[in-house]
């Protein structure tokens, strides 16, 4: 382990932004062979077109209400990039400089995510099963309202939420995938195959800054981790709403949807903790003061505390009623 004493953050964040720029690469793909919705999407050119439509609207019956709930609140959740993207430009401690590593790396990251929402859109826009002028609305009113996920400007905290919330996102699309592949339609399931391996590689990228900052300033990470810890990680959706709702009002229906279909669940958020806690190497964690070493502790014990809870959880009933849905 490398042993580097740095006196501030911004010193810290200069080292982060030089490994951003050297394996930046390693992280995202090609642009010129990178997958497009086109690729999965009837071609308006061909003469098939039509065919196509009612082919995918066939398949798309299928999909059961739940599961369409879930995949709305996913993509308004991923058309909300321009919320995610102007919060990164804000990061502390790191160069606004358009060529250094780290606004290099949010500009890419975001041309790729960007396709994830053109995609879904699409395909549900197509699919005649949803009211898009009301998801259009909420999806208005969700990059509107914007979030506050707990993190302010800080770069730890920044990096600890993108590493834990795309990792969620992974597990969300993963399972979408493979619910729509179990209705018979395997075009919505390779779509969200692809969005989760590309959620997957962003996460891996987002994990392996912070393993940057826990090797060279160890007791301030492991207090951001714990403080992170402590306040709960929010979903970037959490102030979801439809027409005629108070912010965030929606959120907690879309939840409940996801977590009847096993989508994500009180489960999966221990899950991902305990990734994190394995990938960052918190339990042999070196050079912590008294207040680090208490962190850990409490970062270490959380797990199968939150467990115990999620597995006293019952199952939402379905009652809500979703303005997106048609019909």
């Amino acid at each position: 382990m490398m042993k580097v004493s740095f006196a501030a953050r911004g010193e810290v964040m200069k080292h982060v932004e030089q490994f951003v720029l050297d394996t930046m690469e390693d992280y995202l793909k090609p642009i010129d062979t990178n997958w497009q919705p086109s690729d999965f999407l009837p071609d308006s050119t061909q003469d098939n077109f039509f065919q196509g439509i009612r082919d995918l609207q066939e398949n798309a019956r299928e999909i059961s209400y739940d599961l369409m709930a879930v995949l709305i609140g996913d993509t308004i959740t991923e058309e909300a990039l321009p919320t995610y993207e102007s919060w990164l430009t804000m990061v502390e401690g790191i160069s606004k400089d358009e060529n250094q590593g780290w606004m290099r790396w949010v500009r890419k990251w975001t041309a790729e995510e960007n396709r994830h929402g053109d995609l879904l859109n699409k395909y549900l826009y197509l699919s005649g099963r949803v009211n898009m002028r009301q998801m259009e609305v909420s999806t208005q009113y969700l990059i509107a309202d914007g979030f506050d996920i707990g993190t302010g400007h800080d770069p730890y905290r920044n990096f600890i939420y993108t590493s834990f919330q795309e990792l969620a996102t992974n597990v969300s699309h993963r399972r979408v995938a493979s619910l729509a592949k179990k209705a018979g339609d395997s075009l919505l399931s390779k779509m969200c195959g692809v969005i989760a391996s590309d959620e997957a590689r962003h996460a891996k990228a987002y994990k392996d800054f912070m393993s940057e900052i826990f090797r060279v300033d160890p007791n301030e990470a492991m207090i951001a981790f714990e403080d992170m810890m402590r306040q709960k990680i929010v979903m970037p959706a959490h102030f979801l709403r439809e027409v005629g709702l108070k912010m965030g009002q929606t959120f907690g229906h879309f939840t409940d949807a996801a977590q009847r279909l096993g989508v994500y669940t009180a489960v999966d958020y221990v899950d991902i903790m305990k990734q994190l806690i394995i990938d960052w190497n918190i339990e042999s964690l070196n050079e912590l003061n008294e207040t680090g070493e208490k962190a850990r502790d409490y970062v270490l014990q959380l797990p199968n505390r939150l467990l115990r809870v999620a597995e006293r959880m019952k199952n939402p009933s379905l009652e809500y009623k979703f303005s997106w849905i048609a019909g």
